[in-house]
């Protein structure tokens, strides 16, 4: 384990895999850096590049989260890129891509970003998460019950209430639940605006320029797909992928190859369906 210091202080902790060009992992709501898929891609994208799997601040082995803040993460991946160095790439997994996305469009030296099924609300006929999300998730944040902040987010990504009550009694639920508190990060860095069932704003997003992925699963939920398109519709310089047979929950052997491939600057098949 790798440990850098961020602009306020606060410990960043990291993995770091091979050697090569950078690419930079971020993780998505409740994830962290030991999760067993962010390991097992981080070892096989790391067969040609480096890669630094890291704790997203209040995660881990990072130090406290402190008040939800898009600019604190940008900054902490500012910290990563120097302790790397050069220019690297960013994976993004679920919201992890939005931290990925408001760091390259706030200026970072970002050479490619891949990006898998961000979880903004465009469909105007999506369910989840109800538009009370945000406001019902902050007192469970205030009052650091960090299991009930977890248990609301799975509510509201769609699943059934008791499905989660059985979930939460699983050990490994225990290691996701103690992230709980750190779910407004996610939400900030996917801003509400965003939240809604609106159109994406192109000019939100104008200054990602950089080579950019989207990617989505073809066995996902339908608004994890209309938002993957929607993005990659408004992104100056996009391309859009479905990967066959895969979920939310990506399976590393799927999206490995395909983020090397990408990163390597191998050719891409877009696809572009609008089914």
């Amino acid at each position: 384990m790798y440990t850098v210091g961020s602009t306020d202080g606060t410990r960043i902790a990291y993995d770091r895999y091979g050697e090569g060009p950078a690419v930079i992992l971020v993780n998505g709501a409740l994830g962290y850096r030991k999760f067993k898929t962010m390991e097992q891609i981080a070892t096989a994208v790391s067969e040609h590049f480096t890669v630094i799997n890291y704790d997203r601040r209040g995660r881990g082995d990072s130090g406290p989260a402190g008040p939800a803040s898009v600019q604190r993460e940008i900054e902490d991946l500012a910290a990563l890129i120097d302790a790397v160095g050069g220019r690297p790439s960013l994976w993004g997994y679920s919201s992890g891509s939005a931290v990925a996305l408001r760091a390259a469009a706030a200026g970072l030296p970002v050479e490619k970003l891949v990006l898998y099924e961000i979880p903004f609300k465009t469909d105007p006929t999506a369910k989840f998460p109800r538009d009370d999300y945000a406001a019902r998730l902050e007192p469970l944040i205030a009052a650091d019950d960090r299991m009930g902040a977890a248990k609301h987010f799975l509510r509201n990504v769609g699943m059934p209430g008791p499905i989660v009550t059985v979930m939460s009694l699983v050990p490994q639920f225990k290691r996701f639940g103690a992230n709980g508190h750190t779910l407004m990060f996610d939400y900030v860095a996917l801003g509400d605006e965003n939240m809604h069932g609106s159109p994406l704003r192109a000019d939100e997003w104008a200054t990602v320029t950089c080579p950019t992925l989207v990617m989505y699963g073809s066995k996902t939920y339908p608004s994890l797909k209309h938002a993957s398109r929607s993005l990659a519709d408004v992104l100056p310089n996009a391309t859009l992928r479905e990967l066959p047979g895969q979920k939310h929950a990506v399976k590393p052997n799927a999206i490995a190859p395909v983020i090397a491939e990408f990163l390597a600057g191998s050719p891409v098949p877009a696809s572009r369906s609008r089914q």
